[in-house]
């Protein structure tokens, strides 16, 4: 596996090194010993999958409140995601910055997202089936988002959503949110 680390502090991209023959071909996805030799988080009790039938659709912006916050490890198996984090922790001098990358069934790259990001997608082709690796189980209470479109954060996405569901459409903006730091709002 090839590990880059992105612009934003301890959010990672890990691709798989394919070794390919007649049959096709075989990759790691993960490894306990590659993770916890990086100082990356290494345990994972959640597998979990999302299904989009329709091109455009937006999943986002979630996260878990503290004490559930996670980290999660975000692939995609069919069809082609354009992937986003966002950086929620208040002391980080990356604070409401994003990092985006394209997640696909051909290019087998994972993105890993640590605990105090928000994350989201934007399905690029139809019958997208996207998986999680995450590190806490789920809390319902804990659920948290932010809107897909807050102009605080200024995600610049490759296409307007055409299909978003009531909840994330729902979701408050920063400075409703009391997320913005004094001095940003």
């Amino acid at each position: 596996m090839h590990f880059t680390e992105t612009p934003i502090r301890d959010l990672w991209i890990v691709e798989p090194e394919r070794i390919e023959d007649h049959r096709g071909s075989f990759a790691r996805t993960f490894c306990v010993d590659d993770f916890a030799r990086r100082g990356l988080p290494h345990r994972f009790v959640q597998h979990s999958v999302s299904l989009s039938t329709r091109k455009h659709t937006l999943r986002g912006l979630h996260f878990q409140a503290h004490p559930h916050q996670e980290t999660k490890i975000v692939s995609c198996v069919r069809g082609a995601i354009w992937d986003v984090a966002v950086d929620l922790r208040p002391l980080s001098p990356t604070y409401l910055a994003w990092v985006s990358t394209v997640l696909s069934q051909e290019n087998g790259a994972q993105f890993l997202i640590p605990e105090g990001f928000a994350h989201g997608f934007l399905s690029l082709t139809d019958d997208v089936a996207v998986t999680y690796m995450i590190s806490t189980p789920y809390v319902a209470g804990s659920a948290r988002g932010l809107r897909y479109d807050d102009p605080a954060i200024g995600i610049d996405w490759p296409a307007p959503p055409a299909v978003l569901s009531s909840r994330d459409l729902a979701w408050p903006l920063l400075e409703k949110a009391g997320l913005l730091q004094p001095d940003e709002s």
